[in-house]
């Protein structure tokens, strides 16, 4: 039993151990301790600038929490008999000082608006390094795709042979959803990107803060204004692991064809020995556990996202505790995304396609057949619903000559090709994998020429995107290295 080291003032009664851990947040606050320090030194530099603090304290703080900064936390902040890293530092601090000195840092400021802004800053980064990954890994996507252009394969509805395309195409496709998974954390990024601090417990403070300094001071791009939404908003927190989430989903569904292609069945691709295991047991596996376990952290952050709503959904305005639960489940989805990310890219970069095994495939379960009956349309003048019915029912035949289309064309609709000058020739050029990529020229195709065009919009759009996050990641730590010069210059 033991007393709250820093709050006894108003709590009498000591606490039974299993209640410390209980109400603990350390853990969680791991990925929290630098930026606290950060939104420390912002604090301290804005009440001296306001003139709420003496010089004396405040540099004798600043001492301290700059050598936190340049050394590292001591681990005794992280005790669980401090509910929280922010308790833990400022009894580190007043230890340090004394209470007179050290027992000022926290004016004009609450654990609310300061846990808040701890998280946006460690979050912020979090998001650059995810969208970073995310654009090595359209970067690797789009060199595939600019080495494969004629590379045929098999294209699937339903799990079924459907038409041929190229494993350009295919690549393409999934760096087009990537962009798009880069767009959606890239638009929370804008949100998370605003100043909470100052906000106090939630009804702002009688010292005369500025606000917009702290704000500019900590790298951040305005205030976030009303003061109750800025400690009780977790909306950013919300929106950052759906972004994760649908992430996740877009690279689980990558997995799902890897391991499918990679397996005997379809030998497809070789991934990379680093990216695999064996069994235990039986000498000749070879599995792609990356990928499986990859698909399985896809549901891990989709029940994170699922988690932190249901916690969010019930709560009353302002601060609730409930919210520090919250934390576990934004951590886990940003850190395995970010992870996922970028093994993925390595998985593709080693990754050893098997061209002649695709081809061999890409032509397989009458693939064709709806180049067969669009040429019966373009070249014969069929209504395409006849087109599509003659092909179907020469399909149910089990044949794709001339004999059999011409069976069928009777059969269903009284109508002779033979008639209107088709051939076998005709019906083998139709059923050519590669002129029936290579007719397919509408933007986005999978014809070679299609692809190329859109490889130069995707490789643009991507320099942009990539320099774009370079430019938020210059403008946090330009603002940061500012900032730990002014506090430098304070204890001078």
């Amino acid at each position: 039993m033991s007393k709250d080291p820093l709050r006894g003032g108003r709590l009498g009664d000591e606490r039974p151990s299993e209640v410390w851990g209980y109400l603990s947040s350390a853990e969680a606050d791991r990925f929290i301790g630098e930026s606290d320090i950060l939104v420390d030194i912002g604090h301290l530099l804005m009440l001296k600038k306001q003139k709420i603090i003496e010089p004396d304290s405040a540099k004798s703080i600043m001492e301290v929490l700059l050598d936190l900064h340049k050394k590292g936390l001591a681990e005794s902040v992280y005790d669980p008999k401090y509910e929280d890293i922010h308790a833990g530092i400022e009894a580190y601090i007043i230890e340090r000082t004394g209470p007179d000195k050290g027992g000022r840092l926290h004016m004009g400021r609450s654990r609310n608006d300061e846990v808040a802004t701890c998280v946006r800053i460690r979050l912020k980064q979090d998001i650059r390094e995810i969208l970073e990954e995310t654009a090595e890994l359209r970067r690797e996507l789009l060199r595939l795709a600019g080495e494969n252009l004629n590379t045929f394969m098999p294209g699937f509805t339903h799990l079924q042979y459907a038409q041929p395309t190229t494993l350009a195409h295919y690549f393409m496709n999934y760096e087009q959803a990537f962009g798009r998974d880069f767009e959606r954390l890239g638009d929370a990024y804008m949100r998370v990107d605003m100043c909470p601090l100052g906000a106090a417990a939630f009804a702002s403070t009688g010292y005369p803060i500025d606000r917009e300094y702290t704000a500019e001071l900590l790298g951040f791009s305005g205030v976030l204004e009303n003061s109750m939404d800025c400690v009780s908003g977790r909306d950013f927190c919300l929106e950052t692991i759906s972004g994760c989430s649908i992430l996740m989903t877009t690279l689980s569904r990558m997995c799902e064809e890897l391991i499918i292609w990679s397996s005997s069945f379809a030998g497809f691709v070789n991934l990379n020995d680093s990216y695999c295991s064996t069994s235990s047991i039986m000498p000749q596996k070879k599995n792609p556990d990356c990928a499986e376990i990859m698909r399985g952290k896809a549901g891990s952050v989709a029940g994170a996202l699922m988690a932190s709503v249901t916690l969010i959904k019930g709560l009353p305005m302002s601060y609730n505790r409930d919210m520090q639960d919250l934390w576990p489940h934004l951590w886990r989805a940003v850190s395995d995304t970010k992870s996922s990310v970028k093994i993925m890219s390595g998985m593709l970069r080693t990754a050893v396609f098997n061209k002649e095994r695709m081809a061999e495939e890409a032509g397989k379960g009458f693939s064709t057949a709806t180049e067969l009956a669009d040429v019966m349309v373009r070249d014969y003048g069929l209504p395409f619903r006849t087109a599509h019915g003659i092909v179907g029912r020469a399909v149910r035949l089990g044949r794709l000559d001339i004999e059999t289309l011409e069976k069928a064309g009777i059969d269903m609709a009284e109508i002779s090709l033979k008639e209107r000058g088709m051939d076998e020739n005709h019906v083998r050029k139709a059923l050519d994998v590669e002129f029936s990529v290579n007719e397919r020229t509408a933007t986005g195709g999978p014809a070679p020429k299609a692809v190329i065009k859109s490889l130069e919009k995707r490789e643009y759009a991507l320099k942009e995107d990539m320099e774009w996050t370079i430019s938020l990641k210059e403008k946090t730590e330009i603002s940061q290295k500012t900032m730990i010069k002014k506090a430098e210059e304070l204890i001078g």
